[in-house]
């Protein structure tokens, strides 16, 4: 598949224009049955798994090994709590976050990413003329390996933005080893079996999400319906405005906010490791007409040169293998993602 050539990237934030006409959305924005987020919404009752738990070596580490493998089968993302980050500094990240985003547009505007490039300040790729946009600017930082930082879109103002950010993706690195090693052990695989596939030159992305208050929930999404490319995905929620949901069984639930919590899912090449076991979830984020909302999300990414496939282990007559061997995932999930596709679709044989 050709490498995307983007269209013109848009001249004005989703932020300017909320402030510019609070009672019209441009027509680029609506799109048809999105239903707003209401009571007809059921709530989803994401699974609390005990990360603390998971990496003991106790005797009811295996419930809970038996409740991650069911979570990750049957939901796709868990409630992680005792993950070892603090209230306060999940909140200090979040009020930097917020600092950022109340930064005058010509500060913001100074990190703004480049025609072509994800990395940086504004709003994702346009690649068709016919594409509908998404309510939402963002922030999208590379975090590991610190050598690929490329730190001139790393804010200043706040000053301790670069510095909460470091430490938060030291802890997550940590989270993250944990997580795989449960999830390998869940499945009575060897415990660095997703690991060893994941790869040591990895990368650790964040996205910094600002949902400006809309007023037109009915009609438009934050961010359109998706799997994500990753391998595992960490999300700290806004501690109060909700907004995501998960698609299971044809409907859409409303995931609930546990202010300390992480909101953990795994991404499509987990699935593929997993053999199809562990389900990548579709998801959204709807708008809202009274609150603006903020959310991190941090993205884990093989190397574009680990080849990521199923494990053998996983493999047999009764599971036949389902995907093929891939590389470099996410360059193909971004050009399907803004057609509204899949990229599994791809993957699978």
């Amino acid at each position: 598949m050709a490498q995307p050539i983007e269209l013109q990237p848009q001249a004005i934030t989703v932020q300017e224009l909320a402030a510019i006409n609070s009672r019209q959305v441009p027509e680029r924005y609506i799109r048809e049955g999105v239903g707003a987020l209401d009571a007809s919404f059921p709530v989803l009752d994401v699974p609390t798994i005990d990360l603390q738990l998971l990496a003991s070596s106790s005797s009811t580490s295996g419930d809970e090994l038996d409740k991650l493998r069911s979570a990750l089968s049957s939901y796709g993302c868990i409630q992680a709590i005792n993950h070892g980050i603090t209230s306060t500094f999940l909140d200090k990240l979040r009020e930097v976050a917020r600092q950022f985003f109340a930064l005058p547009s010509e500060e913001k505007k100074k990190y703004s990413r480049e025609i072509g490039s994800i990395e940086g300040y504004g709003n994702d790729m346009i690649l068709s003329e016919d594409q509908i946009l998404d309510w939402t600017d963002r922030l999208y930082l590379i975090l590991r390996p610190e050598d690929k930082q490329t730190l001139k879109f790393w804010p200043e103002n706040p000053e301790s933005f670069r510095g909460i950010l470091n430490d938060y993706s030291t802890k997550l690195h940590v989270i993250l080893e944990v997580l795989l090693k449960a999830m390998a052990r869940s499945l009575n695989l060897e415990e660095n079996q997703f690991l060893q596939q994941y790869g040591d030159q990895a990368t650790m992305q964040a996205r910094f999400n600002f949902y400006p208050i809309c007023p037109r929930p009915d009609q438009v999404l934050g961010v359109k319906p998706h799997a994500d490319g990753s391998v595992i995905t960490m999300l700290l929620q806004d501690k109060e405005v909700e907004g995501l949901q998960v698609l299971k069984d044809d409907q859409w639930f409303n995931v609930p906010i546990i202010p300390q919590a992480l909101l953990i899912n795994v991404g499509d090449q987990a699935e593929i490791m997993s053999n199809g076991i562990f389900k990548s979830p579709v998801h959204r984020v709807v708008t809202n007409s009274e609150r603006e909302r903020i959310t991190v999300a941090v993205f884990c990414i093989p190397h574009p040169d680990q080849e990521i496939q199923p494990v053998e282990e996983l493999i047999n007559e009764t599971h036949p293998r389902l995907y093929k061997k891939v590389k470099d995932y996410v360059s193909l999930y971004f050009q399907y993602y803004q057609q509204g596709r899949r990229p599994m679709e791809a993957a699978l044989i």
